[in-house]
């Protein structure tokens, strides 16, 4: 067995933020790792599902997350769970930075996104 290396110019889609992602396939594993980072507060990924279970790990800065219809608030620090089949979303709480690690538990990154209806309540204005 080699060392395989995978040279951030194949993952990052940002030269100077831990930004972009890597499929399993390119190193022979099981898992898909996105790193996310924003400095704008209140944006982050919309809802959407998974065939298979993620773990966020926030690295920098303050999330909401919704799980399912639950919300949470995190922190760096702290690891978020989000089960295979169960919708999900996040964004930047500030102040600052939000820099999160997102493990798929796949080799390639499968996601359905999904209409929000907390977007369409805010967009009427209820």
């Amino acid at each position: 067995m080699s060392v395989m290396v995978l040279d951030r110019s194949n993952w990052a889609s940002d030269p100077s933020a831990w930004k972009g992602r890597f499929e399993g396939t390119s190193l022979g594993t099981g898992v898909t790792v996105l790193f996310y980072a924003t400095e704008e507060v209140g944006v982050g990924p919309t809802l959407h599902v998974h065939p298979y279970d993620e773990v966020f790990i926030v690295r920098e800065g303050r999330a909401r997350f919704t799980v399912g219809g639950e919300g949470v608030e995190v922190e760096a620090g702290q690891i978020v769970l989000d089960p295979a089949n169960v919708p999900h979303k996040y964004h930047n709480l500030g102040p600052g930075r939000l820099e999160t690690t997102d493990v798929h538990v796949s080799p390639t990154w499968i996601q359905t996104d999904l209409d929000d209806p907390d977007a369409t309540s805010e967009a009427s204005g209820s």
